[in-house]
């Protein structure tokens, strides 16, 4: 079978994993094992290092930081585990409106962390803000006028910084991922859904059309995009 084309995003596919009537088990099992797959594909460490650890250093090594869209939780366990290393005390903070993902980042939360379901608008109507806001692989999921009223909803929950980092699609990130991914896909929807998510995907240069201004996009890994704005809190 031909790979298909990703000269522009395929915004009419959707994921197994978001379907109401999927899989539990093979959902359970792809959300538990986003910790595996994103410790080498998202590049949260590179982004601890170059943004989050000098923003908790300057503030003292305290921090309140909000991951919207957090899913199993694997990305706040990861980041506050590289906090607790460094001495750092920060207060986390994750919010996806899925049940089922709530149920999972829920039952593995480390003690200083909290997970919600809900989603940024309502959090934001709560008065809740924080000293840094991100996101893994939420950006793909939205539409240009989702993305957009996504994108200004994080700014106002933050009163520092706001990082989003999703996958840049390409012709070798579809075929590297679609090799690599083939000993930790069975009994998952990670193959057809990270597939499927690489081609709906933003480039670089679409994601910053979309954004605009105050919005700045990079290449901070590998495959990857980050859209990257002052909060607006």
């Amino acid at each position: 079978m031909s790979r298909p084309s990703l000269a522009r995003r395929d915004v009419h596919l959707r994921e197994l994993m978001d379907d109401p009537d999927c899989d539990p088990q093979r959902l359970q099992a792809t959300l538990r094992r986003f910790g595996v797959v994103n410790r080498f594909v998202s590049g949260w460490d590179v982004l601890y290092r170059k943004r989050i650890r000098p923003m908790l250093q300057n503030q003292g090594g305290t921090g309140r930081i909000l991951d919207v869209g957090s899913g199993g939780g694997d990305v706040i366990r990861r980041l506050s585990s590289l906090a607790e290393k460094d001495g750092f005390t920060v207060r986390w903070t994750g919010v996806d409106p899925d049940p089922r993902a709530y149920e999972t980042s829920s039952a593995a939360s480390p003690p200083n962390a909290q997970f919600l379901c809900t989603d940024a608008e309502a959090l934001w109507s709560t008065g809740e803000r924080f000293d840094l806001v991100i996101s893994n692989h939420v950006l793909h999921h939205l539409g240009a006028d989702e993305l957009t009223s996504f994108a200004e909803y994080s700014r106002r929950l933050s009163s520092g910084l706001v990082l989003h980092s999703d996958i840049s699609r390409s012709r070798l990130a579809y075929g590297l991922y679609s090799a690599a991914i083939l000993p930790v896909a069975p009994g998952t929807f990670l193959r057809v859904d990270g597939l499927r998510s690489i081609r709906r995907s933003y480039t670089p240069a679409e994601l910053a059309a979309t954004l605009g201004s105050p919005w700045r996009t990079s290449v901070p890994y590998p495959f990857r995009v980050l859209a990257e704005a002052p909060g607006s809190a």
